[in-house]
């Protein structure tokens, strides 16, 4: 199993609750992506979670209905090398998720932890992996976490700029801006605080996340498959896709397959 992350990276991210790397995917795999992504915009399946206002929002969940690529992405060699390295085995894919922030009026989200909708005992055994689609920097309100505090549990209230969503209240002194070239990814653990700027640039802004759980330190109605998907990705139950899909799935085919289209 092959994995990019180096051992200061997997130190900081038990350390600190979160990593970066730089190219992950390569160029060909970023053009693939782009390109479902702007399908998915151009048919309108992302859904606006904003409070109707002249912001917007756009969101899609889950993602694997929506495209084999992404259907297949959790399954890369890559990607389970480095959650594999972050969480140990059995690891598990739990959650999928796409927001697009449109050019000028692209609104961010506010700061919450993914514990606060997961609610494992252990927030470090579970990470998100947020894809920079596109290049992600401070003007196009790219991802910003806040380090060091991964053990700790936040009060979250009703998010008012959001038809769903939680937040919490944080001093953003310290927070991290994770400036990425499309491609790149940042890992960071379901206790690590977390939000996104606006976008008032003119070019539509897309992350996708992809969740991921340690299985033997899921939450209880987690194990029993409520609410949450469940991808066996590493472990002695993974199937490289067969059992959750009924067939085995490799992302460099559909990776090409995409770029046919």
């Amino acid at each position: 199993m092959t994995t990019p992350i180096g051992r200061d990276q997997i130190k900081q991210y038990k350390a600190r609750g979160y990593t970066t790397v730089e190219g992950f995917f390569v160029p060909r795999e970023v053009q693939a992506m782009q390109r479902e992504v702007a399908r998915w915009v151009d048919q309108g399946l992302p859904r606006d979670v904003a409070i109707p206002d002249s912001r917007q929002n756009l969101q899609l969940i889950p993602l694997f209905p929506q495209s084999r690529l992404f259907r297949a992405l959790p399954f890369h060699p890559r990607v389970t090398g480095a959650v594999s390295a972050l969480l140990g085995d059995p690891v598990v894919k739990i959650l999928d998720q796409m927001f697009y922030k449109p050019p000028r009026v692209g609104m961010g989200t506010n700061w919450h932890t993914d514990n606060a909708y997961f609610h494992i005992p252990r927030p470090i055994r579970g990470c998100a992996m947020w894809i920079a689609i596109h290049d992600a920097n401070r003007d196009n309100g790219t991802l910003k976490v806040m380090p060091d505090m991964v053990e700790r549990e936040l009060l979250h209230e009703r998010d008012p700029n959001s038809d769903h969503h939680i937040r919490t209240w944080l001093d953003e002194t310290h927070a991290v801006h994770c400036e990425l070239a499309a491609g790149g990814v940042t890992f960071f653990s379901f206790g690590t605080p977390h939000a996104t700027g606006a976008n008032p640039t003119d070019a539509g802004r897309a992350g996708v996340g992809i969740h991921f759980v340690n299985f033997d330190h899921a939450a209880e109605d987690m194990k029993q498959g409520k609410r949450w998907q469940h991808a066996q990705l590493t472990g002695p139950g993974a199937t490289g896709g067969e059992r959750e899909y009924g067939e085995r799935v490799s992302f460099s085919e559909e990776v090409e397959r995409a770029l046919a289209l």
